[in-house]
């Protein structure tokens, strides 16, 4: 079922719910830019927590280990002081890893102040890094 405006073309379903709207060529070119604007803003993610961790990687990450220093699964983020024992087991799971990488690098998303963690081990030595929500 269609129903039809000037520049606007509406499919509806049976019930008379807009499934889809078709608008011309016209009216296309003056609202381009803001649709495309908002579309993104609903098709991305609304916080990196939002989509899968990176545990496939972490996986290749923890098969390659050969640092002279034991893992540790403590993270601490620098900013708002939230902290967990164990990132991956905590309860509470306030770290949702965003990437893991064979380099040594470890990206956390921290669900409480919404900052990066980022934890670099070294041949030697571990070093955390924090980058502020965008």
């Amino acid at each position: 079922m269609v129903s039809e405006k000037k520049h606007v073309l509406y499919v509806v379903d049976k019930a008379g719910h807009i499934q889809a709207v078709q608008i011309s060529p016209e009216l296309w070119a003056q609202v381009e830019s803001t649709v495309l604007a908002k579309a993104s803003l609903l098709e991305a993610p609304q916080s990196p927590a939002d989509r899968p961790e990176a545990l496939d990687d972490f996986k290749e990450f923890m098969d390659s280990w050969d640092f002279r220093y034991p893992y540790d699964p403590a993270v601490t983020c620098p900013h708002c002081k939230t902290h967990s024992n164990d990132w991956q087991h905590d309860a509470e799971h306030p770290f949702h890893l965003t990437n893991a990488n064979l380099g040594g690098l470890l990206v956390f998303y921290c669900k409480h102040c919404g900052g990066t963690v980022r934890v670099k081990h070294f041949r030697d030595h571990v070093a955390t890094e924090y980058t502020g929500r965008k």
